[in-house]
């Protein structure tokens, strides 16, 4: 993905958010307390799918958990392939 995202982390919402020409992508989760987050959806529309921003607002939100010091439940499908591949690098 050549351009940069900017993407807003709505913390009364729970959500990372992006909007791209128009359309909006997201990656909610719920803070579960305990320091967990569980991540359980993203959505990115068919208009901006194969651009690398569902990669973007995951790693977004992991880097959050990580400073803020959180585990990760990724309920999504997503996440859960996304961290498996980012754990094995």
């Amino acid at each position: 993905m050549s351009e940069a995202l900017s993407i807003n982390h709505d913390q009364a919402g729970h959500q990372f958010e992006t909007t791209v020409d128009g359309d909006r992508a997201y990656l909610a989760y719920m803070d579960l307390g305990k320091q967990t987050l569980d991540i359980y959806r993203t959505f990115v529309p068919n208009s901006l799918r194969g651009r690398g921003i569902a990669a973007a607002l995951t790693e977004r939100a992991l880097e959050y958990a990580e400073r803020m010091g959180y585990t990760v439940i990724p309920s999504c499908s997503y996440v859960e392939r996304y961290m498996e591949r980012r754990d094995r690098h």
